[in-house]
């Protein structure tokens, strides 16, 4: 397959917070800029002394008017008294790239994105730099009829994100646009100067006070446990499950297993390489198809049977599994199968989710940034053609 990524410069580097910087970038060979939905992430191939890795970035900009692409990074650094290298991506943009450097992006992906044809009023929650996607959410939002709630979460104003961009868009909107910013910890600067509205966490309580009742649709992009305390509050408050779209930071899961279980860290993408085991923004846009129990079949679904059509047999595991109903992808009728394989993008990006095709042949549903060896699949993105084997 060519090549999906294209060269870009880096025009402008700006410091949005202590820890935040944003990127605005411009294709080198003077062509139009890649049409983006608001909620999507670009791709960047990020050079190491190993050779690249693949970071992926949310657009934070208006996707639909600015002139340039724009992301906003986050610089990730190890905690205090752990052995763990600082993140890849965010410090090699912070610490490396000036204003002329180039880049390799590919083109925007990502399902998490702004139902813009709804008519419903939207609620978007952000747990620090999840503002980004959100952001471009709201720029599109600002210029439509749609009343709109945002929840910023942050530790202070000194870390806080794009904080006066979220507050100037929210001046414009005359009242369609409601902001309220949460400090965990606010320092005195925040205080003197107002920059936030309520301290501590947002929780139920906040929520109720300061929502009308009403069929939200939500948006939501956070750490893990920002996400599993805001499902658990939104559910408890009424809003059905197929009203409210996120997209995680790391290896991404579906949200309600998380929300019925003690508040932990996700399973690990074991077999991902370090350099992208914790790629951030990354999206399960189909979350809502994965079943959460799996019925055996009387003589037990350890038996391989005969099938016609698209299917797949799991060879270590004895399953087999047909193509049906809503599901669109081998990793989708595994997870349906009752089957947990490691997975991180759902997206054909970071080859977590690549194992061994012993037979038969697959398509892609969303091509991969880069091709996997013969005899590899990346299920996250790969569907039968007719039956296949596969090492799982």
């Amino acid at each position: 397959m060519a090549d999906a990524f294209r060269r870009f410069r880096v025009i402008a580097k700006v410091r949005e917070s202590e820890v935040v910087t944003s990127f605005h970038l411009t294709p080198v060979d003077g062509g139009p800029l890649w049409q983006a939905l608001p909620g999507q992430y670009l791709t960047l191939r990020v050079p190491t002394a190993q050779g690249t890795v693949l970071k992926t970035y949310s657009l934070s900009g208006d996707v639909q008017r600015d002139e340039a692409h724009r992301i906003s990074v986050k610089r990730a650094c190890a905690p205090d008294g752990v052995e763990v290298p600082d993140g890849i991506g965010s410090c090699w943009l912070h610490d490396q790239v000036e204003e002329g450097a180039e880049i390799d992006i590919a083109p925007p992906r990502g399902g998490f994105v702004l139902d813009q044809e709804s008519t419903r009023p939207v609620l978007l929650l952000a747990g620090g730099i999840g503002i980004t996607p959100l952001l471009a959410m709201a720029k599109v939002l600002a210029r439509a009829k749609r009343r709109v709630w945002i929840f910023h979460a942050s530790e202070n104003g000194d870390v806080q994100a794009l904080g006066p961009e979220l507050k100037a868009l929210a001046e414009r909107a005359e009242g369609r646009i409601a902001l309220h910013v949460v400090h965990r910890a606010p320092n005195e600067n925040d205080r003197v100067g107002g920059r936030f509205d309520s301290e501590g966490v947002i929780d139920k309580n906040l929520l109720q006070s300061q929502l009308p009742l009403d069929d939200y649709e939500v948006y939501m992009c956070g750490p893990t446990a920002f996400m599993v305390a805001m499902y658990r509050i939104l559910t408890e408050l009424g809003i059905h499950e197929n009203r409210i779209a996120y997209e995680f930071f790391g290896a991404a899961t579906p949200l309600y297993k998380l929300a019925v279980q003690p508040v932990s860290a996700p399973r690990a993408a074991s077999r991902a390489p370090k350099a992208i085991a914790a790629l951030v923004n990354l999206t399960d846009p189909e979350a809502w198809a994965v079943s959460e129990t799996h019925e055996p079949t009387a003589d037990g679904d350890r038996q391989e049977m005969a099938v016609s059509g698209d299917s797949v047999h799991f060879s270590k595991s004895g399953i087999t599994a047909t193509m049906g109903g809503d599901v669109r992808t081998l990793l989708e009728m595994a997870e349906d199968a009752g089957l947990e394989p490691d997975f991180s993008c759902r997206s054909g990006i970071c080859n977590t989710c690549r194992c061994t095709l012993v037979e038969g042949e697959v398509s892609y549903v969303e091509e991969p940034l880069e091709t996997p060896p013969a005899g590899q699949v990346l299920i996250c993105c790969a569907r039968p053609k007719g039956r296949v084997v596969l090492d799982l």
